[in-house]
């Protein structure tokens, strides 16, 4: 009785944990869409990009740092808050809005994103 009982617990702790992961694919997809269609200007080490230039490099972190991410925040901490190079944070310019970090303006969409 208790082999299944454990079992039913693995069971269910993998079922668990496959739901979660893709809850964070699917909101990492987003971000990176969020990216991609922002009016907004993306600058990284003193350069500016549209977004659908910024996501390509965004997109490169995110396929080198894959196997280290498990929660959308690890997306956003490890590939589109800063330089690996620079160590300069990455900003945000949106019409009409003060400059903000780009680690605060994905927050900012993820939190908006999952209150949907």
């Amino acid at each position: 009785m208790q082999r299944i009982f454990l079992g039913l617990v693995g069971l269910w702790s993998l079922f668990a944990v496959q739901a979660w992961a893709g809850d964070a694919n699917t909101e990492i997809q987003h971000l990176l869409s969020y990216i991609r269609a922002t009016p907004c200007e993306y600058e990284r080490n003193g350069l500016k990009y549209k977004g659908s230039e910024a996501v390509v490099h965004v997109q490169r972190k995110y396929d080198y740092f894959k196997d280290k991410i498990k929660t959308a925040e690890d997306f956003v901490r490890l590939c589109a808050t800063k330089s690996e190079l620079t160590g300069l944070a990455y900003q945000v310019q949106c019409p009409n809005e003060a400059k903000q970090t780009s680690a605060d303006w994905l927050l900012t969409e993820l939190k908006n994103f999952r209150k949907l």
